[in-house]
This record gives structure tokens, C-alpha cells and sequence, in this order.
């Protein structure tokens, strides 16, 4: 793997305190997965400074724009990207693969890729001469939906799994092709499952949700989770449905659907449009030790004012994390993609994450989204109008570091235990040096893992393997409690994990996958 790795990000800088912890509570088992530094989880104590880390905009950006009779939309508004929908790579075809919205309110379509930037549309079966992949259902129009490759299943009928939410006109007034704005008799999600990803299961119909509904798959607790949206007093909000089968656990109950997340106060309201924020969705994936989640916040305007003027609204994606899936934590508020807000750009608004977060791809993590333009070839302009596919690059881990300047800084990390053989980090160090030490339980360098005898790394990397004279690997403090002490001097250090092998793999989830991982998780 290569360890050169572009710097072009932004960054939003936060101080971290001194000293986190006044007491330690039970050792961490660090086993599975890179560990990583978005919050204070790991840190007894530290001099070094967070920085939270924004992508880069990948230059062939749009990587997927309208160009079929069907992502056309007969020029009313053209869409084709992730409305949601799914991005993930199959390893059994070494494929990149997308499902995603084609016309406004229209087609489920499906490409693919080698490359995942230059995508081909096959011709389907479904209906002749398109990518579609779920027959037209007239007077029922798609809205939001999600798709997901499930590695973990024992069933080959299901390894693909899809939620769609549609809503259902007048047939009076409904005609295909054209913008229907008329009365909803009905409304609602649809399950589907599939050997393929192309051709699905009948519709399984689901409990009461709101548009914009999706899901995601919680490794950790081994359940699926519909993300469902619901309304309080603030507007848009988040609730959940959890359980262990994806169909069974569709028909859901009122009581079975619980309180899951919502903006806040901290959710600052745009400076120019200044309506109160809502949470419009919420995407997440497991990304090796833990969940990471896409919060799109919602900054307005209303409906009617976007309706009105024929420009999109605002949602913003930001990140949270989590441990369980269930409870998140949102240190940055700022937007980690944005709006643009500027007519006559494909990406002026109505940012859209896309289902399985992002993917993991040599040195860099990709995250495809879907984005507006407002613009309509038959209309001017149209607030649902102009929707393509825009990719977002971001080093891998890359989302916070614990920075330290040319001064010598130092990070301990609380108690752990863990089971592999040798230590890996991922730090830029090409300007600087990073050391690490082992500490014992009673707080002392513990030989011969001491900083004196490690060799210093000097070099930007996302996979290093620490090296101490003196011993070939870790694996004589094998279930021991330690903690592990970073002495670094002009160095940026995303991760560390302890891996079982010389080549690092991590054992944690690879979110949506990527080339190299044959499963669901780095082994």
C-alpha cells in the first residue's frame, strides 16, 4: 500500500483538555478494529491538540449526471444520484456498485464500475432498454429508499437488501413522465430482498414512516436498524425500529419505533436563511471500531419558498459517532460536505449521503453523495431538479488527528488489553517524529517497549508498523493491562490499532467496502 497521501482538507481545530479522566474506569479491549480519535474514549491524558478533517472534492466531480430518457425526466428534472439508495463494492465481481434515483420521483436504477468513477449503466431486463430495477408501479412514485450488500448473511436469496418509500397518486390525475403534484391517496415504505441487487423480492410493506425513511445494519449488536423519519415540534426528527430479520422486522407497531436523534441548538441556523434547523436524515455505517453516522441537517427554506423561487433546499451532512448505533456523539458541527449555495453549481444544494456511508480505497476513503443543481432544461429551474453524484475524498481514518506542533507533545491512552501481536499507527510524520511507549499498571515504561527504544517514525503514513529494539512483537503483554504513551513532535496521529498479523489488518468493519476486502470487516 502506498503511504503517500494527499494533505489537501480543510480543518476545523479544536483544543483537547490536558487531562480528560480524573479516575479510570475498566480496561478497553482494543481487538477489533483501528482506533481512532474522535472523541475522548481512549485519552488519559494529553498535550495535543484535535483537529476534525474535511475532504476534497474529487475533480471528475459529478462522477454520475443525468443522461438516459430515464434519468431525464422528459427535461422536467433530471436526477441521477444517491437519494440515499447505496454505493457499495461487491467482492464477489470486484465491482463497484450503485443504486440510485434516475428522474424525479421515477426509476430505481443500477450501475456499476471498475474504477468507481467512470460507471456503466447496463441494459436490464426489468424494463427493456433501461437500468432500471423495479418495474413501473404507476400511480406510485419512488421517494427516498436505501440498498445494502449484507456479506454477513447465511442466505444467498438475501444478500441484497432494499427499502423504498413511495407514494401513491391519483390515478385520475397521475400521468408518467410529467410532474404530478396532485392529491397522495396513500403513502409508505416497501422492503425488498435479492440474490443479485437487480431482481428483488415482491414489496413487503412496512410500519407507518415518513419520506426520506432508510436503513443500515449495526454489526455490533447484530441488528438492523430502519431509520425512520418522524416529526416533534422542531419538524423533521429521527426515530429507529431495530431487529434481527430485515423483513420480519418491516411490520412494525407505533410501540415498536423509538426516539433516535434530532438537531439541536448547536445546529446553528444558516447566517443568510435563518430558519431553524431539522434533522432531514440519518445514514450510518460501521467503519472499524465503531458507527459512523451522516446527520443531514436541514437549513431550509420551506417547501413552499424553494417551490416558489425553483432552487433546492438546504441539507447539510455532518458526522456523528457511535459506539452502539444508538446513542451518538457530535464533537464538530460544522458541515463535513456542503451546500454550495451558489446558482448555476451542480452541488447548490440538497446534499443526500448515500446508503453504506462511504467506502475504503487504498490510502483514501470515498463518500458518494447525491447533489442539486435546481436547474431543469424543460423548466428553467426546479427546486428537485439537476440531481447527480458527486464523490468526496478523505484520507482513510482521516476524520480527526491529535496534532502536536514543534514542541514535544504526548498523548496516554486509558488502560486497554488486547490479544494481537504488533502495533500499528496512522500519523503524519514526515515533518517530525512520533515515538510510542508501553506503560505497565503501575504507570512505568515497561522494557524493552520504552520510547527510548523505539524507532522513530518519521514519515506520512496510514499504515505504520511500530518497531522496538529488542523485540519482535507485542505478544508477551497478550491480555495484559497497559496503556500505550505517543510522544510526537510535529506529528498528526489518526490511529492505532493492534493487529494479529505483519500486514496490519485491523480485524474492525470496512464500512461499504472496497478493493482488497473480501468480507465485512479487515482481515
Amino acid at each position: 500500500m502506498s503511504t503517500s497521501v494527499r494533505r489537501d482538507f480543510l480543518k476545523t481545530v479544536v483544543a483537547a483538555p490536558a487531562v480528560l479522566l480524573a479516575s479510570e474506569p475498566a480496561p478497553i479491549r482494543i481487538d477489533a478494529g483501528r482506533q481512532l480519535f474522535v472523541d475522548d474514549y481512549l485519552i488519559s491524558d494529553t498535550t495535543l491538540s484535535r483537529t476534525f478533517h474535511k475532504p476534497r472534492i474529487h475533480e471528475a466531480s459529478p462522477v454520475l449526471n443525468p443522461e438516459t430518457a430515464l434519468e431525464m425526466n422528459n427535461g422536467y428534472c433530471p436526477v441521477a444520484c444517491p437519494f440515499q439508495d447505496g454505493v457499495f463494492y461487491d467482492p464477489k465481481d470486484r465491482l463497484f456498485k450503485i443504486w440510485y434515483h434516475a428522474g424525479w420521483f421515477d426509476g430505481t436504477a443500477y450501475a456499476h464500475s471498475d474504477d468507481g468513477i467512470r460507471w456503466v449503466r447496463p441494459k436490464l431486463d426489468i424494463e427493456a432498454g433501461t437500468n432500471r430495477i423495479l418495474p413501473r408501479r404507476d400511480p406510485y412514485q419512488r421517494d427516498g429508499a436505501g440498498t445494502w450488500l449484507d456479506l454477513e448473511t447465511s442466505n444467498a436469496n438475501e444478500r441484497f437488501k432494499m427499502f423504498v418509500y413511495f407514494r401513491k397518486r391519483s390515478p385520475e390525475q397521475f400521468r408518467y413522465g410529467e410532474l404530478n403534484n396532485g392529491p397522495v391517496r396513500s403513502e409508505g415504505g416497501y422492503a425488498y430482498v435479492s440474490s443479485d441487487g437487480i431482481h428483488w423480492s415482491a414489496p413487503v410493506p412496512t410500519g407507518r414512516c415518513g419520506d426520506n425513511t432508510n436503513f443500515f445494519y449495526n454489526p455490533f449488536r447484530k441488528t438492523w436498524f430502519y431509520s425512520i423519519r418522524t416529526f416533534n415540534n422542531r419538524g423533521r426528527v429521527r426515530s429507529y425500529r431495530e431487529c434481527a430479520d430485515f423483513l420480519k422486522g418491516a411490520d412494525w407497531k407505533k410501540q415498536d419505533v423509538t426516539f433516535f436523534a434530532a438537531a439541536d441548538n448547536q445546529d446553528s441556523p444558516d447566517p443568510v436563511l435563518g430558519y431553524e434547523t431539522q434533522l432531514y436524515n440519518l445514514d450510518a455505517v460501521a467503519y472499524e471500531c465503531l458507527m459512523l453516522g451522516v446527520f443531514a441537517i436541514h437549513k431550509g427554506p420551506p417547501n413552499d419558498i424553494c417551490e416558489k423561487g425553483g432552487f433546492p433546499k438546504i441539507t447539510d451532512l455532518m458526522l456523528a459517532y457511535s459506539r452502539d448505533g444508538i446513542h451518538w456523539d457530535r464533537p464538530d458541527r460544522t458541515a463535513f460536505l456542503a451546500c454550495s449555495q451558489k446558482a448555476g453549481t451542480w452541488n447548490r444544494g440538497y446534499l443526500h449521503s448515500s446508503g453504506g456511508v462511504c467506502l475504503i480505497v487504498g490510502d483514501e476513503l470515498r463518500f458518494y453523495f447525491g447533489a442539486f443543481s435546481g436547474i431543469s432544461p424543460r423548466l428553467g429551474v426546479h427546486m428537485y431538479a439537476g440531481g447527480s453524484t458527486g464523490l468526496a475524498m478523505l484520507r482513510r481514518d482521516g476524520f480527526a488527528s491529535m496534532d502536536a506542533g514543534p514542541g514535544a507533545g504526548t498523548l496516554t491512552t486509558r488502560p486497554l488489553i488486547f490479544r494481537g501481536r504488533y502495533v500499528f499507527v496512522n500519523a503524519d510524520a514526515k515533518r517530525g517524529d512520533l515515538r510510542v511507549e508501553v506503560l505497565g499498571a503501575d504507570g512505568r515504561p515497561l522494557s524493552p517497549f520504552t520510547a527510548r527504544n523505539c524507532l522513530p517514525i518519521g514519515i506520512d503514513a496510514t499504515r505504520k508498523q511500530v518497531i522496538w529494539q529488542g523485540a519482535d512483537n507485542v505478544s508477551s503483554l497478550r491480555n495484559r493491562t497497559v496503556r500505550l504513551r505517543f510522544e510526537c513532535r510535529n506529528v498528526e496521529l489518526y490511529s492505532f490499532w493492534v493487529s494479529p498479523s505483519e500486514s496490519g489488518v485491523s480485524q474492525g468493519f470496512v464500512a461499504a467496502g472496497g478493493p482488497g476486502f473480501d468480507h465485512s470487516i479487515d482481515i
